[in-house]
């Protein structure tokens, strides 16, 4: 008869076991499983894991469990845990301490936004495990306050997007400041993606590579969806329709500029939708009054671009709506994958308007599966698909048109 995996078959000390017990953990989750007897072994490792997944603690424990076995008196930070946004570095911190609870260890947090010097005087307190963003690291490396050369654990979570958002040298430095007899655990949504092995090749040694989620999953526990939409006036009354007569809990909103949410979110506000708009623009104390009434349930519905949402871990995400389809299939995974987590059900909708029909196709054969179309009764458009398909189910003509319109724009300019 199988035994049913559990904590304390990672041999992990009392005080970590308590504080398991007390967040209500009953067994681990795949990420976990997979990770943490690896991370324990001091291997260092290159785990693809979604957000959701329970990746953080597949870190946090054997991190934590490391500087448990081996107090030592020296000054200096022991882990560090970099991640993309400041919102991410806050909820890995508040977890980091819930886990610490029964310990004596101390973890600070790092990022923009906050008193540079308050920050300093907490790392010369010499805090065992600081969870931060790069761009303030660096700063503070700037200022010679950080001292990593006894640093025994590099953490990298959600790799990938710190690459997307331009961080990858400062990776690199932050990197080999550090001991390089460390251990290096780098996590990321996608091992596809540019530069996550090239990061890896010079950050890692010798990894060992997880890979739990795919992005080819077919997200059973996700009812996605797709609206065709006839123009920008019509997604809205789309939208508006299904944030008012949808059962959800949460809903994010997805566009692909700052212009296009703040537009959605005043005409959504006049519809009486309960919402609330995110986007790279915002001061820090503006971000987490929004936030604050998203988790509290005051807005019910949050607008964002995919940068502002970054590192967004939110519980109780039960619709995604997608109103200006992502660029592609690595984007669209990012945005769905804060529903339909676990146990739970979730339903994605895309609004897709004739200029984005082939980006639609686009990631339909990217997740190997189809869409479910749907229409809302009242709310039907005129616009039904392209008139002519090629074999792909792109439209036809796309790259005539284009070719004729450049033609065009070529002559204008010669007269």
């Amino acid at each position: 008869m199988e035994t049913t995996p559990a904590f304390a078959d990672f041999d992990l000390a009392e005080p970590l076991l308590q504080a398991v017990q007390k967040l209500g953990f009953q067994q681990p989750t795949a990420v976990q499983l997979a990770a943490i007897p690896r991370a324990l072994a001091r291997r260092d490792l290159l785990v693809s894991a979604e957000t959701g997944s329970g990746k953080t603690v597949a870190f946090l424990l054997p991190t934590l469990q490391q500087l448990l076995a081996t107090p030592t008196e020296a000054y200096g930070t022991r882990a560090l845990v970099l991640v993309p946004t400041r919102e991410l570095a806050k909820q890995i911190y508040q977890q980091c301490q819930q886990l610490l609870e029964f310990t004596s260890l101390q973890v600070g947090l790092i990022t923009g936004g906050a008193d540079f010097r308050v920050q300093q005087t907490l790392l010369r307190k010499n805090a065992e495990i600081v969870i931060a963003t790069p761009g303030r690291v660096l700063e503070l490396m700037e200022a010679q306050t950080p001292d990593f050369s006894r640093l025994e654990v590099l953490i990298l979570d959600e790799a990938d997007r710190m690459l997307d958002m331009g961080f990858s040298q400062a990776l690199q430095t932050i990197a080999a400041a550090s001991n390089p007899q460390r251990q290096t655990l780098l996590f990321s949504a996608t091992l596809q993606q540019y530069g996550i092995i090239k990061i890896a090749e010079k950050v890692l040694r010798d990894p060992e590579m997880v890979r739990l989620n795919s992005l080819y999953d077919q997200h059973e526990n996700l009812e996605q969806q797709v609206i065709i939409a006839d123009n920008t006036a019509h997604k809205q009354s789309l939208l508006a329709w299904l944030l008012l007569n949808e059962t959800f809990n949460k809903a994010l909103v997805f566009t692909n500029s700052r212009a296009q949410a703040d537009s959605l979110s005043g005409v959504l506000q006049g519809k009486r939708v309960r919402c609330g708009v995110l986007h790279g623009e915002m001061d820090q104390k503006e971000r987490n009054r929004i936030m604050a009434l998203f988790r509290q349930g005051t807005i019910n519905t949050l607008i964002a671009t995919d940068l502002a949402a970054r590192g967004l871990d939110i519980e109780g995400v039960e619709l995604v709506v997608n109103f200006d389809m992502p660029r592609t299939g690595v984007h669209y995974i990012h945005r769905i994958g804060r529903t339909g987590r676990g146990d739970t059900s979730g339903i994605t909708v895309a609004l897709v308007q004739a200029s984005e029909w082939n980006l639609m196709i686009n990631i339909e054969r990217f997740l190997k599966q189809n869409f479910k179309r749907r229409t809302i009764e009242g709310l039907e458009g005129t616009y039904t698909g392209p008139k002519k398909l090629k074999a792909s189910g792109k439209a036809a003509g796309s790259k005539k048109k284009k070719l004729a319109k450049k033609a065009a724009a070529k002559k204008g300019k010669k007269r």
